[in-house]
């Protein structure tokens, strides 16, 4: 994957970098963007509230619905309480991140 990708191969998946914003008025994936520290996320909204972890259950659903996956192939490993996520998505890597590369090319 090039550097300004959120996705990244793992050993069992793949991580996707992640940046949401809570309590918008609407959920949708934003798209890719590249951070002035040179690092890409995938930026999501919600409309839920960040507490209590409801934030972070509506972006599993909202990537899992986007994805046409199961949710609990998706996990949050890093960021439960700051706007920047890391998630890992249970896959076959190169496959998953072809694919995933692909729908992120498809969301401009």
């Amino acid at each position: 994957m090039p550097p300004d990708s959120p996705f990244a191969a793992a050993a069992d998946g793949v991580t996707v970098a992640v940046k949401v914003t809570p309590r918008a008025s609407r959920e949708r994936v934003l798209g890719v963007q590249n951070l002035a520290d040179g690092s890409a996320v995938l930026a999501v909204a919600v409309t839920a509230v960040p507490e209590d972890g409801k934030a972070n259950a509506a972006v599993i659903r909202l990537l899992a619905k986007e994805w046409r996956g199961a949710r609990s192939a998706i996990r949050l490993v890093a960021g439960a309480a700051a706007r920047r996520k890391r998630l890992h998505l249970d896959a076959e890597p190169v496959r998953a991140l072809e694919t995933l590369a692909k729908w992120a090319r498809d969301l401009t």
